[in-house]
């Protein structure tokens, strides 16, 4: 649940970025700069936060009134090295904020720190990850908390999908992309199982809006409707004129999340009332038209 420090909107005097250039800070900084915010998008040629003396680097570049917005991620995490890779970039901003205090801190976290459940995933359901990825993301944010006592909030997103997605992971991006190619599109086992997929112009707008609230606490960003993968390829194919095949295939591994990850999004609307998610249809649409 998230608590709004401010009761009305207040821009930021500087919002700083730590992963800028990537698929969700990129949607971020447009909405913030958008209202004149001032950013200072840091990537990672910019500053690697993996380096030994990345901490002393951001303590330098930081103001105490900048609120910081922490996406950067060597993701997703596949093996040991890059967890450890990954920790040690969180230890670098953990370092800098204790030399340099600022006034708010957000983490882009992740809704796999979660463990598998069959009813409905809330902000307080048990944080347990079952996966690297999500190890990574539940240790930064305990990192976090145990460093930073000031402001903080951690938004927890779940499958994201939307245009400039780098990383063309199963599901509506690679969908969209191979029908684009005339390619037909080759499910793991019959698509069945059912997942969350949440707008990437949704997400930005609930990161700018915690930003403007200053709320602090936990908020799952998710849309509260779960689609299979058979049904959103089968709608993508209707968008496109190619009229690619859909395939089935045997599964090589277990159904991840035991084919079923459904989220409640309250918190959502006692947050944002007035915040509505795009339903997945209508993103499908705007996808295939960019």
């Amino acid at each position: 649940m998230l608590t709004h420090l401010h009761t009305e909107p207040v821009l930021p005097a500087r919002v700083v970025i730590l992963g800028a250039g990537g698929f969700v800070s990129s949607a971020a900084q447009r909405r913030l700069e958008a209202l004149n915010i001032p950013v200072l998008a840091l990537t990672q040629a910019m500053l690697d936060l993996a380096y030994q003396d990345a901490g002393t680097r951001l303590a330098n570049i930081l103001h105490p009134d900048d609120s910081l917005l922490f996406v950067a991620a060597k993701a997703p995490v596949k093996s040991e090295a890059m967890l450890i890779e990954n920790l040690r970039m969180c230890e670098s901003v953990c370092e800098a904020l204790k030399k340099t205090p600022v006034k708010y801190v957000v983490y882009i976290s992740s809704d796999a720190v979660y463990a598998d459940s069959d009813s409905p995933l809330t902000e307080s359901s048990c944080a347990q990850p079952g996966s690297l990825h999500g190890v990574m993301h539940l240790a930064r944010e305990v990192m976090l908390s145990n460093a930073w006592q000031g402001p903080l909030c951690f938004l927890r997103p779940t499958l994201i999908y939307g245009k400039d997605d780098p990383h063309n992971g199963y599901g509506p991006n690679r969908f969209l992309r191979l029908t684009a190619a005339g390619k037909d599109i080759d499910l793991f086992g019959d698509g069945e199982e059912r997942r969350d997929h949440i707008w990437i112009e949704d997400v930005a707008e609930i990161i700018k809006r915690v930003i403007l609230s200053h709320s602090v606490g936990i908020l799952n960003i998710a849309t509260g409707e779960v689609v299979s993968f058979h049904d959103i390829a089968e709608q993508v194919v209707q968008l496109s004129s190619y009229k690619s095949q859909i395939k089935c295939n045997p599964r090589s591994g277990p159904m991840p999340h035991k084919g079923y990850r459904p989220f409640n999004i309250n918190a959502i609307h006692q947050a944002f009332p007035d915040f509505h998610c795009l339903p997945l249809s209508d993103g499908l649409k705007l996808c295939y038209n960019y």
